[in-house]
């Protein structure tokens, strides 16, 4: 299958989008002196590199432009004798013929390189429908292609700028033009009384008093109960990515595997998108659409001044991934940046179709600045939360939650923007810092989101002893309430990937008890819908959380279990701390919250214990007070950083930034096996790195990595 789906692409000339050039572009880096260490290489480093890439470090803006030599769609080489057809259009630009007759098969007539609007463009003719031709795909020497040559009208009193080929494409005022799911949807019920609590359940939950025992005569105002919640395992394996030959085989490689999905890519294709980043993020779908299956659906929606619908939501058959593929292929960067437009055409494909997977989920990149937005030094959140439809908001009553995973891609995007989008969709937003990790950021996410084995999960604690109140919930970013009396508390938790962990912390006033020598303080439950059969589970039988009251507690320390969260806890806290000091330009007072954290947490027992996530969180402080040397570098990447770190730590779910796909480095706590399995297929499917000049680790970083 992988034989003739590497056919598949080198007919397209997909093949060609995959290399990036090793071009090198500092013009426009701006805080060259005050972040050597970390974007600059060593003399010895500098001279390995070749011969054009030897004057500065890769970190551009992508303003680089194609060469003479180089074709602007994939950026190879574009000399006579290599084996491909050329174009040379009647602008002069030269381009490989597959490349460009990809872009030309969607409607683009617009040059890549000078904008200019062509009038005579190739095109590419086959005697049979695409779906006959992967059939054909095996015997290459009969795969032949036509070339013709097309000729548009003359424009007519149009002498605007042109941006990628939005203006050439209609698409219907209404998107249920969408494939049917292979798997019908099952019936559901809310009625959560009717889940067994009862029956045996692969989820896990745990729990752990702060101390196992108090004193009878002693009294706790803020007791900590630990509640860890651990989703199972991906049961099977994963189906291949084939056809299959019934609905009802279907439905069964699905109850041995995985709940399909619906994703919709939104895509930023600005003018900032051209060049490399546009290849790159063009290499980085590719790898999407190759990892789903027949079974999943994929849109395509890209933005620039407007948004546009790419692709419709399509099942991945070999048919469906061919022409994704050829849409991708296809889109080229211009012109401004509306994300609004982008969010608004993505949630209107969910809104519109006629069929739903059960999971759905948004991917939203962008390098840029919302053209709508007036951005002021504060980047207050009111500014942003117009951009997210209201079908999108985490708390709206649509059927079906949609959380918007935001990637900002470079160091020109808007942080806060992106953030607050993910916030306010229950998502997550990572910061593509290095440009050519962007297929292993997405890789990750959608390592995630093809693991979903736990929807709407809902965890419920219950005060037993009737002097007990809570004191308070320490949720994150997830939603909970307590009842009037204080003595329930509900926190709605979602979506879990599998053999993802959650850990909430509750607390409760232990009092004094001295005729017994045993309180029950909490009990905790939990109901969640399986993604596939949609019937609704206990999550096993009731968790009691029980201390001992002795006359003398003797010997008794701390749970490590709890430590360890009050410190992960206690390093968002500080990180949103800094973060509001140094968005109103007190970046002393910024690094000095980040410091007084580190010397806190280095004075716990699971800190001494030289516990692993303790080493990554002294580790991530570290680096943002180096990304808060001063304004410049701040506003750089220090903030994007921020962000992307109480993204993390907030929701719990693995961000990319820094080195974080990197498997060696302290910031993926968070990353499940399944995105651990993601990311190194994309690392072993993907070429030698172009990028030379890879930002390092600080050597804070390294030193914490070896304890």
């Amino acid at each position: 299958m992988e034989s003739r789906w590497r056919k598949v692409k080198l007919a397209i000339g997909i093949n060609k989008c995959v290399q990036v050039p090793r071009t090198i572009d500092n013009s426009s880096l701006p805080c060259a002196t005050s972040f050597s260490d970390r974007f600059f290489p060593s003399p010895e480093h500098r001279s390995s590199a070749s011969p054009t890439s030897t004057s500065s470090p890769r970190l551009s803006r992508s303003k680089s432009k194609s060469s003479k030599g180089t074709c602007a769609i994939c950026l190879n080489s574009v000399k006579p004798g290599q084996g491909h057809a050329i174009f040379t259009a009647e602008c002069s630009h030269s381009f490989h013929f597959q490349c460009i007759t990809s872009n030309v098969k969607h409607g683009n007539r617009i040059c890549p390189v000078c904008r200019a609007k062509w009038k005579e463009v190739p095109f590419q003719s086959r005697s049979s429908k695409v779906s006959h031709e992967i059939n054909r795909v095996n015997s290459s020497q009969n795969y032949s292609w036509t070339t013709l040559t097309g000729r548009f009208p003359s424009p007519q009193a149009d002498t605007g700028p042109q941006h990628a080929y939005s203006n050439d494409v209609t698409e219907p005022d209404i998107f249920d033009d969408d494939d049917e799911v292979l798997v019908q949807e099952a019936s559901v019920t809310d009625d959560f009384n009717e889940a067994d609590y009862n029956a045996i359940d692969p989820m896990e939950i745990r729990t752990y008093p702060e101390f196992s025992a108090v004193a009878k005569t002693d009294s706790h105002d803020h007791f900590a109960v630990l509640i860890n919640l651990k989703a199972p395992p991906r049961s099977g394996r994963p189906e291949n990515n084939t056809e299959s030959s019934s609905p009802s085989s279907s439905y069964l490689s699905l109850l041995n595997s995985r709940a399909p999905i619906d994703l919709v890519t939104v895509l930023d294709v600005s003018g900032s998108m051209s060049g490399t980043k546009i290849a790159l993020l063009k290499r980085a779908m590719g790898f999407v659409i190759e990892n789903l299956s027949s079974s999943d659906r994929l849109s395509v929606i890209a933005f620039s001044s407007t948004a546009w619908r790419v692709f419709p939501l399509r099942r991945m058959t070999d048919a469906g991934k061919l022409e994704a593929l050829q849409a991708v292929n296809s889109l080229v960067a211009g012109g401004a940046t509306s994300i609004e437009e982008g969010l608004m055409k993505g949630a209107k494909v969910f809104a519109d179709s006629r069929w739903k997977n059960p999971v759905g989920s948004i991917i939203l990149l962008s390098d840029g600045q919302d053209s709508s937005i007036n951005s002021s030094r504060l980047n207050l959140r009111a500014d942003y939360g117009s951009l997210v439809p209201d079908s999108l908001h985490r708390s709206s009553f649509m059927a079906q939650h949609i959380p918007v995973h935001a990637f900002g891609f470079g160091v020109d995007h808007d942080a806060t923007a992106m953030h607050t989008i993910s916030e306010i969709s229950g998502g997550t937003f990572s910061f593509i810092e290095d440009e050519d990790v962007i297929q292993d950021a997405f890789a990750q996410c959608i390592g995630g989101l093809l693991s979903v084995v736990v929807q709407e999960l809902q965890v419920e604690v219950q005060c037993v002893h009737p002097r007990l109140q809570f004191g308070a919930v320490k949720a994150g970013s997830y939603q909970f309430s307590l009842s009037d009396s204080a003595k329930k508390a509900t926190i709605k938790v979602g979506e879990l990937y599998a053999e993802e962990e959650r850990d909430f912390l509750v607390t409760v006033n232990v009092p004094v008890e001295k005729s017994s020598d045993e309180m029950p303080l909490v009990v905790v439950r939990g109901v969640y819908r399986d993604p596939i059969t949609k019937a609704m589970k206990g999550m096993g039988v009731k968790n009691e959380v029980k201390i001992e009251r002795p006359d003398v507690a003797r010997d008794v320390v701390e749970s490590m279990e709890v430590d360890r969260q009050k410190n992960r806890l206690r390093a968002a806290k500080s990180m949103a701390e800094a973060r509001v000091s140094a968005e109103c330009g007190d970046l002393t007072a910024a690094v000095e919250v980040l410091q007084r954290c580190q010397e806190v947490m280095s004075g716990t027992i699971s800190a001494k214990a030289g516990d692993e996530l303790c080493i990554a969180l002294s580790a991530e402080l570290k680096e943002m007070q180096g990304r808060m040397a001063n304004q410049r570098v701040y506003e750089y990447s220090g903030r994007a950083y921020v962000l992307s770190g109480l993204s993390a730590h907030s929701g719990q779910r693995a961000t990319a930034r820094g080195d974080s796909t990197d498997n060696s480095s302290s910031l993926n706590a968070y990353r499940t096996p399944s995105m651990v399995d993601m990311v190194s297929r994309s690392q072993n499917l993907r070429p030698e790195p172009v990028n030379l000049l890879k930002p390092a680790r600080s050597s804070s970083s390294r030193h914490q990595g070896r304890k």
